[in-house]
């Protein structure tokens, strides 16, 4: 008996399953006008960049991580005279990321109710593990899901020790994401397939070139294109 190529299949959470980036720059846009009297919203928002590169090791991915950020370029930017009422503002509207409706993306559903049974599927996602799990529940598509993977980063390294716990090893998974970085390239390094899933609102520290020579990358459009490329592999 011929053995299957693919049994496992990872999805990337935010931006890929839901909608996430976008309530990130709506919460950016309100912070560049809290520090509008300081300096113009371009240069806030480099330096918060900024911020968020230095702090990603401190802090890790997340709402949590982006507020202290907001933060820290808040008394950079204004050089330590920043008024308590504006560090007041800053943490309402991390408060308010922490608890922003779940909007799932086009064909989610369908396809992952296409996939489970036939596939063990497992969410695997970075970020703040109460806000994920948050998400998870309010988006009603954690029964699809034999296992759920918070993690502090997504390597190669990553990639294998889940997908060698959960399924068959990486050689037999595939992981589909809207992250060159984090959800297509490490998992392609472990061994596995990468599909990519653009999304228009990709963080830019999320941004790689895409690696079109490795035999193991596919992209499509949306998901609902997933189930046609999985018959394909079959």
């Amino acid at each position: 008996m011929a053995t299957r190529p693919l049994t496992t299949i990872g999805f990337d959470a935010d931006d890929t399953l839901w909608q996430n980036e976008q309530y990130y720059r709506l919460t950016e846009e309100h912070f560049t006008r809290l520090l509008a009297d300081f300096a113009e919203g371009p240069k806030i928002s480099e330096r918060l960049l900024e911020a968020e590169k230095r702090n990603l090791r401190h802090y890790g991915f997340g709402i949590k991580g982006f507020t202290l950020s907001m933060v820290e370029t808040a008394i950079e930017i204004t050089e330590g005279k920043v008024p308590a009422s504006v560090i007041a503002k800053i943490l309402d509207t991390g408060r308010d990321l922490l608890s922003h409706p779940v909007e799932t993306m086009p064909h989610v559903r369908d396809t992952l109710e296409a996939l489970a049974g036939k596939y063990l599927l497992v969410m695997i996602t970075k970020g703040d593990l109460f806000d994920q799990e948050r998400k998870l529940a309010q988006s009603g598509l954690g029964d699809f899901f034999d296992a759920v993977e918070i993690v502090s980063d997504k390597t190669a390294v990553t990639y294998r020790r889940i997908f060698a716990r959960v399924g068959d090893g990486p050689e037999r998974a595939m992981m589909v994401g809207n992250s060159l970085k984090s959800d297509i390239v490490p998992a392609i390094a472990a061994g596995s397939y990468g599909v990519f899933v653009p999304h228009e609102l990709t963080w830019v520290l999320e941004h790689v070139d895409e690696p079109t020579e490795a035999p193991r990358f596919r992209k499509i459009g949306h998901l609902g294109e997933l189930r046609d490329l999985i018959d394909r592999l079959a």
